[in-house]
């Protein structure tokens, strides 16, 4: 069984960062590892709170997996400080870590700010380690400079984050634009637009953890980068179909949804 590791913060209720990622891990046939970056206090209403490790303790993680696990590939979540991006660069060049999947959290789903301000630009200069960042259209404005309100837009902003130094990009359009477009700029420069099934839900809950973590975890399985997206893309897709409710506010998606069918869980 190919081993995959993630870095990121932790969500108190489950549906996103370190849960969601191991979640997504399990369901698409790889063995989840994790780097537990933050600890946040937060449920389906929001986060409330937010705690970040110690840098030496990030460090002490990274490095008793790749001493002693070999790691197929690697997603990166939340990293909300320059010093916290700096020292998670520092470990994963120095295990030449491969199938760097990175996921620019910047905004919780609430619209809770994840990044530090200072560190927005400490950002853009970790993305050129990546094989491929996954970033939305709110963080694909930020780091690329520019709005995004088209499909012409979303492709521009995507050159623009590759000129950061990253391999790929995928743009992910979500409810913004027709169709869930998003739209992947390959190493090579090709543009291809993935369309994708507009679902009518409130439970979007951890949508960009668990499209990233899929991601990775098919990168890691040796599919090519752009096969593991558009499998990632049917996974969440699937996932979204079968979200359901937890609480009062926005709920999860079903990262295990033939596990879910199987134990009778309504959706309804």
């Amino acid at each position: 069984m190919k081993k995959v590791l993630t870095i990121a913060g932790s969500d108190s209720c489950g549906g996103a960062g370190i849960q969601a990622d191991l979640k997504a891990m399990s369901a698409v046939g790889v063995y989840g590892m994790s780097v537990i970056t933050a600890v946040t206090a937060q449920n389906t209403m929001g986060v409330f709170a937010i705690q970040d490790i110690s840098k030496e303790v990030i460090e002490k993680q990274i490095e008793v997996i790749y001493e002693d696990i070999e790691v197929s590939s690697v997603k990166v979540g939340m990293l909300s400080s320059c010093e916290i991006i700096d020292n998670v660069e520092k470990m994963l060049l120095k295990y030449k870590a491969k199938n760097i999947v990175l996921d620019p959290v910047i905004f919780s789903k609430s619209n809770f700010k994840l990044l530090q301000d200072d560190a927005v630009e400490r950002l853009k200069r970790f993305l050129r380690i990546g094989d491929l960042t996954t970033p939305n259209i709110p963080e694909a404005e930020i780091l690329s400079g520019m709005k995004i309100t088209n499909k012409e837009e979303m492709i521009l902003a995507g050159k623009k984050i590759k000129e950061l130094g990253v391999k790929n990009v995928l743009v992910k359009g979500g409810s913004r634009v027709a169709d869930c477009l998003d739209i992947f700029i390959g190493e090579d420069g090709n543009i291809i637009e993935l369309q994708g099934e507009m679902t009518v839900t409130n439970n979007t809950h951890g949508t960009g953890c668990t499209l990233s973590s899929a991601i990775a975890s098919y990168m890691g399985k040796d599919y090519s980068i752009e096969e593991s997206v558009r499998l990632g893309k049917n996974y969440i897709t699937q996932a979204i179909k079968n979200s359901f409710a937890i609480g009062h506010g926005v709920g999860p998606v079903g990262h295990f949804v033939e596990l879910y069918k199987k134990a009778g869980v309504d959706y309804e």
